[in-house]
This record gives C-alpha cells, structure tokens and sequence, in this order.
C-alpha cells in the first residue's frame, strides 16, 4: 500500500512512522484545505466569491476516522462542511494544470468541520482561522479512494445528513476552481509531498452539528455508485478548550 493510502486509512500515526522510520520516506503529510469554492456556499455566509483559491491549513490530528466521534468544545458553534479530498501521490512544485492529474493518488470524502462562532469572531478582528478548524476530530474522514475508482472526478456528488435528514447535497462540478486549478495554484506557494490531502471546498447547506447528532455522507459517481461513506458521531469535549465570546 502506498503512503498515500496508508496515511488516509490510518492517520498521522502512519506518516510519522514512515517519515522518521523509513529511509527516504516523504515528510509527514499535511492538509491543505480550500475555502470558498462553490459560489452557493460563499453566498449563503455571505463572502465574496473569490478571484484566486483560497488556502488555509488543518493540523493531521484534526483526522478521525469513519465510526468515530467528532469532538465539540465547550462554548463552541460546530458546523458541517463536506468536501472531496484529493490525496496527493508524488512531491510536486509549480505543477502546470496539464500534469496536474499524474500527481493524484486517489480520494477521500471528509468533513472540515468548523466552529463558525470562534472563525467570525476572528475574522472580525482579521485574524487566521486555524482555531476555528484545528481541533482535534474537525477532520472525520473516510477510507481511501484510489484513482482508478474515479472516472470523473469533476462530477461527483457529496451528500452529508444529520440524524437521517439531507443537510447537504452538492456536486463537484460545481467548484470554482476545479482540482488541476487547484493544484498547480497550491503548489506555486508549497510544495506538495506523497500523503498530503487537499481539501477542495464545500457545497451550500452547511449548518449546526451539536453533541448526540449521527452524521452520515457519501460520495457518488454521475452513475449514482456509492465510492465513498463517512459516519460518525457529535459528542461534547470534556476538558481542553472552553470558547467564551468577548
């Protein structure tokens, strides 16, 4: 199994062993996630559509695994944000949009979970988001997509549901920037490594995830073939961070 899958299907815990175990192994992966890339979704929290990508980054022990729980801070307003992850197969810098493609080792389905409530409050004051999306578990994901799977990835549909109903029914084709744009724009900036998962952006309907809920989502082909599911359960942290607005 590649670096790229292992790290997908087990986490951090697999980078960091073949990083600093393994002669020669990549670097342990990263996430690098994109925001605002369906125009629907901009609208609806009511940003501009952007001219260029958006990039921010999530830390890899925000990653939990389908059948988990999803941990909400105290004081904290979670929302879903169901997006298509790209795992990344080879170290690329400034990849032509061309050659994006070679560069894809496969796919996942995630959720970037937000706490909408700490990101205005910072933003308000322009200041990063890593808050907002760094907690531990704000990144459930599923199990390793290889490419081969995919025939289109340019037409995929993401559904998210919570307690059984349609939160958020969205389609691929509907990005602003599609993933070769994606690609070749983040790695003018950084280097992209084997393992590293691009978050592409979110359809509208985000909304509250809040402890007790069950989440569910999947990713289908144009044909309706399920690719992909991820599950898991909203529970309350107990302990570590405690959000009180100012």
């Amino acid at each position: 199994m590649s670096v790229a899958a292992s790290f997908v299907q087990q986490g951090k815990k697999v980078s960091r062993t073949a990083a600093f175990n393994t002669p020669g192994s990549p670097h342990p992966a990263q996430i690098v996630a994109i925001g605002r890339n369906y125009s629907e979704h901009a609208k609806e929290l009511n940003n501009a559509v952007p001219k260029e990508p958006i990039i921010f980054l999530k830390p890899t022990t925000s990653y939990v695994l389908s059948g988990g729980n999803m941990e909400i801070p105290k004081g904290v307003v979670a929302h879903h944000e169901v997006e298509l992850g790209v795992v990344v197969g080879k170290r690329g810098r400034d990849i032509p949009e061309s050659e994006a493609e070679g560069y894809v080792a496969g796919y996942a389905l995630a959720v970037d979970m937000t706490a909408r409530n700490v990101q205005e409050e910072l933003k308000s004051k322009r200041l990063p988001w890593t808050v907002a999306k760094g907690f531990d578990t704000f990144t459930p994901i599923s199990s390793y997509v290889p490419k081969e799977q995919v025939a289109n990835a340019a037409d995929l549909n993401l559904s998210l549901k919570i307690n059984g109903a349609v939160k958020q029914d969205g389609n691929t084709k509907d990005m602003i920037f599609p993933i070769p744009r994606l690609i070749h724009h983040i790695s003018t900036i950084m280097t992209l490594e084997e393992g590293d998962l691009i978050l592409t952006g979110t359809p509208s309907g985000v909304g509250p995830v809040v402890p007790g809920d069950k989440v569910e989502c999947t990713l289908k082909d144009s044909t309706g073939k399920e690719l992909a599911t991820l599950n898991f359960n909203a529970v309350q942290r107990e302990g570590g961070y405690h959000y009180k607005p100012e």
